[in-house]
């Protein structure tokens, strides 16, 4: 039987008077990797901000570890990695600085130096982190994020603005960390990139848990909950996605005489 890492079962979250997520419920397996996916404003941030423990539910239950993340953030975070979509830094701290500082915080860190020549920072330590790229500020958020060569890596939007190359090549670094015992909850607009590296799925929708399985459980999913008409073979993943999502116009502009 498998482990289970983490356990979200019939989460609900308010902000103010509005309602983000509900009726939300998944389970988080070790040693796969888990996508979450969905349109935006769906509630995938919000859910993982409760798996980290920086929100905690208006009702429902979160554990990771068996424990609830927002009452033992401690104890949790010296078993997990987190690369959040936007990060703030000190404003004249340097790559090699913040690297440092954060390596600082666990007790057996990972090599940062090495990190950094794998993801093409190597040449920045000396630069102010203000001063990167929005794609080179985005490998350093995952840099910090592996540094506690986590149980439990958290991404959020792990490759926006990554070159395709860089892209790939994370692709397949993630799923050497996977290989290495790393359980990793992903969440992801791109859904090739979905198809390339999850085991499993979790698809939202208004702020609800619609769909849990295997990819092609997805597509069987999608099969039963669309029309007979819009079903083709050997669809990819993304193409199939986009069966469930609500189309939008065509931009067209007038003819200028």
């Amino acid at each position: 039987m498998q482990e289970v890492l983490a356990k979200i079962e019939n989460l609900k979250l308010n902000y103010s008077t509005a309602t983000a997520v509900q009726d939300v419920s998944f389970k988080l397996y070790r040693g796969e990797i888990l996508a979450i996916i969905g349109p935006n404003g769906s509630g995938k941030t919000s859910v993982v901000e409760c798996v980290e423990g920086l929100r905690s539910p208006t009702s429902g239950a979160v554990t990771v570890f068996g424990k609830n993340p927002y009452l033992h953030r401690h104890s949790i975070y010296k078993k997990i990695g987190v690369q959040l979509q936007d990060t703030q830094y000190p404003e004249k701290i340097k790559v090699g600085e913040v690297c440092r500082l954060f390596s600082s915080f666990y007790d057996h860190p990972a090599d940062w130096k090495e990190l950094a020549r794998q993801l093409g920072l190597w040449e920045k330590q000396k630069r102010t982190v203000k001063k990167l790229s929005g794609g080179e500020k985005q490998r350093l958020s995952i840099l910090l994020a592996l540094l506690p060569r986590p149980e439990l890596l958290i991404l959020d939007e792990l490759t926006t603005g990554l070159d395709p190359e860089i892209r790939r090549g994370m692709w397949d670094s993630l799923l050497h960390i996977k290989k290495m015992g790393t359980t990793i909850l992903l969440v992801s607009h791109y859904i090739n990139e979905v198809e390339y590296l999850a085991d499993r799925l979790v698809y939202f929708n208004q702020g609800r848990s619609l769909f849990e399985g295997s990819q092609e459980q997805f597509r069987e999913y999608v099969q039963q909950n669309t029309p007979k008409a819009l079903w083709q073979e050997n669809l990819t993943l993304e193409e199939v996605y986009l069966l469930l999502s609500p189309q939008t116009d065509v931009l067209e502009l007038e003819e200028i005489l």
